[in-house]
């Protein structure tokens, strides 16, 4: 009887090594959000990847899926490890997938992060977003994933909500794609117009300058912070301090920085969670203004909802506020 108690404890004891929260990882999974074609991605990232395997000893794997949420949900049922995501998505991560933001990209211009644009082809007659706005009920518009922060978000808000223009319903039509994907059909003109990353585009002028010779911008977001690099808040101490390690070393040889070039980023540097409020903020904003255009709404109703909002509002204006 004893003999078998102690092989049940071992035997609980290995599972926990091997498979749960006691286990060192030895093998990382990096999930890539889809802003453009897989092929693309992957031939831009894996010289990082495989420097990133040679620099901590662990095994490391790209992981691609068709959309931003293949990788939250890769993230959630830890699949995905560690994952370059946008803000939109990272702060998705954050509160449905384990994430925890360590590090952010420093972009290859200097900026200290980067626009959503709105592109139309060179030839087009569409000049401002107030043309844009003014002829929506006869265009095509190609907009982002649903989790894009440059390509949805942020556009959805500072573009259209604060013009009382609801992107998917007063277009003619609303092609979502990824950044890649919606370049190319403002400059095959299969879109009117798009929104798309500034760094998607100068990701273009690299790639194929004479497509992106085709593109004329008509309008330019705020200043977005960086995108943020994840882990899962489980994954063990040993493998967290050598991915933070890699990435805040990482690209101070010139080969290193070339590496980098190909992704439009200049380095990494230490972030946290924190740099989501901003999305946040801006997330709740575009949920005030929908809720106050709500004709279906009573008073109370909408009353209730708002003050929700603007309690949720103030406590990161405070969160803001006591971080400065």
């Amino acid at each position: 009887m004893q003999r078998r108690h102690i092989l049940a404890l071992l035997a609980t004891t290995a599972a926990l090594w091997t498979g749960g929260a006691l286990a060192q990882v030895r093998e990382v999974n990096f999930g890539i959000i889809s802003t453009e074609s897989s092929a693309n991605l992957k031939s831009a990232w894996q010289p990082l990847l495989d420097d990133m395997q040679k620099a901590t000893g662990l095994t490391v794997k790209a992981f691609f899926a068709p959309d931003y949420a293949g990788v939250i949900e890769g993230m959630r049922f830890n699949k995905v490890h560690v994952a370059w995501m946008g803000n939109k998505s990272g702060m998705e991560a954050v509160d449905r997938a384990q994430g925890e933001i360590f590090a952010k990209v420093t972009q290859a211009d200097g900026a200290l992060g980067y626009w959503g644009v709105m592109i139309v082809h060179r030839d087009s007659p569409l000049r401002t977003l107030q043309d844009v706005l003014k002829a929506r009920s006869t265009l095509t518009l190609g907009f982002g994933d649903p989790n894009s922060t440059s390509g949805t978000l942020v556009p959805g808000y500072y573009a259209f909500a604060q013009n009382r223009v609801d992107a998917v319903k007063d277009f003619k039509r609303v092609v979502r794609a990824n950044h890649e994907t919606n370049i190319l059909a403002v400059v095959n003109r299969q879109v009117d117009v798009a929104t798309v990353a500034s760094d998607g585009i100068e990701r273009m002028k690299l790639k194929q300058p004479e497509r992106a010779a085709e593109l004329r911008e008509v309008w330019r977001s705020p200043l977005i912070p960086s995108d943020p690099i994840l882990w899962r808040k489980d994954l063990d101490a040993d493998a967290k301090k050598k991915l933070r390690d890699f990435f805040l070393t990482y690209g101070r040889d010139s080969r290193e920085k070339d590496i980098l070039k190909a992704l439009t980023f200049a380095g990494f540097v230490a972030s946290d969670n924190t740099q989501l409020v901003p999305i946040r903020q801006l997330e709740l904003a575009r949920e005030r203004s929908k809720v106050e255009a709500d004709a279906n709404l009573s008073t109370d109703e909408k009353q209730k909802k708002l003050h929700d909002i603007d309690g949720r509002l103030a406590e990161l204006g405070r969160q803001v506020a006591s971080a400065q």
